[in-house]
């Protein structure tokens, strides 16, 4: 990136260069001869500017955009940072450690840079498993605030479908190291543990779901016989009982899903045959499925959410590029006068296998990383048009994962790090105040 294109000043540049390295505030002080003060005006400007929340993440964006070339920070300067800046605070074994897998992290990226023709993991001959590649390696986590590890989930699998109803969270189907499931577990967070509903009758993989009418919608997937189906399995949560509807127009997996006003919507996928930008609304009181207007680019692995009526569908992979795109549907203008797509602003990074989830009025995108080398998650506001960063607890690939919101938290459970993962990671998106009133 051309030095005018920087959104750092250069002050801030020096700053940041002084981090990277594993420099303190107050050696960053004294080599720029400023105050300590100052140092952390300077941080905080970066941090805004940026769109992150640590100083890890700040050196990982620099090195990752190309603007600074660093050697790994020792350990010490970040446990001495964080004494300085919580002297009665003792740091924990743990936090010990994720000091060096940062430290680690930045060495990874600097020496051996992401080049987005090769994925962090071995590419394997289907874009619909990962079987028998899996590299039994554990995924790169964090203890990072806003996120919380909760009770994981019995079955560890990727290519799942995740949907919250009255809230709990369903983990339906999906990919594991032993083949294709049909499992149901159930996530109570009330009180942190998971149940075993009635197994999908028809095992599928790389699906998604949404809920009408109090009804779990799994539309088509990826068989054990590697085939694409057509069939459509509504889920019942009151009875715990599985039903079917009419079957897709045509056989489709790895879509995004997302529910309007008592309707369905698919959006892409794969057809068995290709990656396709179809989209397909679902009317559950005529149980019949229209072909509406077409997406932009053809692809599968996006993730969708819908705000105020209209759905944002974002990222996806087409077996060679992953992307970026963020596009809105409004289903309102899809009836052959209107124009129902509008382009918006992309995310900072290619997702796909992302997941995504709204709360309030915000859509969150968390995971992806088939060539990208992820760093954080994104949250888009559709009255700015706008992008910004948060943290997340899993970096460089987190991806085919599963993700719900209930009123205030968003749930990211299982997907692909290396091997099939059984998280269930908790991210606090709003905080309720309440006030207490007068006597």
């Amino acid at each position: 990136m051309a030095e005018e294109q920087k959104p750092l000043s250069e002050r801030e540049m020096e700053v940041l260069r002084l981090v990277a390295k594993g420099a303190t505030n107050r050696q960053i002080a004294r080599e720029l001869v400023i105050s300590v003060n100052t140092v952390k005006i300077h941080l905080r400007n970066i941090f805004e500017k940026l769109n992150v929340q640590s100083r890890t993440e700040a050196a990982l964006y620099a090195v990752r955009e190309g603007w600074i070339t660093v050697t790994p920070p020792t350990v010490e300067a970040e446990v001495a940072e964080a004494v300085e800046e919580k002297p009665v605070e003792r740091i924990s074994p743990a936090k010990r450690v994720t000091f060096v897998v940062a430290a680690l992290l930045v060495f990874v990226v600097t020496f051996f840079p992401q080049t987005g023709a090769t994925a962090p993991s071995s590419r394997v001959s289907s874009d619909f498993t990962n079987r028998p590649t899996a590299r039994g390696q554990s995924a790169v986590r964090f203890e990072v605030s806003r996120w919380m590890s909760r009770a994981q989930m019995p079955t560890p699998r990727e290519r799942l479908a995740v949907v919250a109803y009255e809230g709990k969270i369903y983990a339906i189907a999906g990919d594991t190291a032993g083949g294709v499931t049909g499992a149901v577990e159930i996530y109570n967070p009330a009180d942190n543990t998971w149940t075993l509903g009635a197994p999908k009758p028809t095992p599928v993989s790389n699906v998604a779901a949404a809920v009408v009418d109090g009804l779990i919608y799994v539309p088509g997937g990826y068989t054990a016989a590697e085939e694409v189906i057509m069939a459509v399995e509504v889920y019942d949560p009151v009875h715990d009982a599985w039903d079917t509807r009419a079957a897709l127009p045509t056989p489709l997996c790895a879509y995004a899903i997302a529910a309007v006003d008592g309707k369905l919507f698919v959006f892409g996928g794969w057809d068995g045959d290709s990656y396709v930008a179809s989209v397909y609304e679902y009317d559950p009181q005529k149980d019949a499925w229209t072909a509406k207007t077409a997406m932009s680019t053809a692809r599968g692995f996006a993730a969708a959410g819908a705000v105020e009526g209209k759905v944002y569908v974002v990222g996806g992979y087409d077996g060679t590029t992953e992307f970026a795109l963020c596009e809105e549907y409004d289903p309102a203008s899809d009836d052959g006068a209107g124009v129902p797509w509008t382009i918006k602003a992309p995310m900072s990074v290619g997702r796909g296998g992302l997941g995504a989830a709204v709360v309030g009025k915000n859509l969150y995108a968390i995971g992806g990383g088939w060539q990208s080398y992820l760093v954080y998650n994104e949250r888009y506001d559709p009255d700015t048009n706008t992008w910004a960063n948060f943290e997340t607890p899993i970096t460089a690939e987190w991806r085919n994962l599963g993700v719900a919101a209930t009123e205030a938290k968003i749930y990211a459970i299982g997907g692909y790090s290396g091997d099939y993962l059984s998280d269930n990671q908790e991210y606090q998106a709003l905080f309720h105040l309440y006030l207490p009133t007068a006597p």
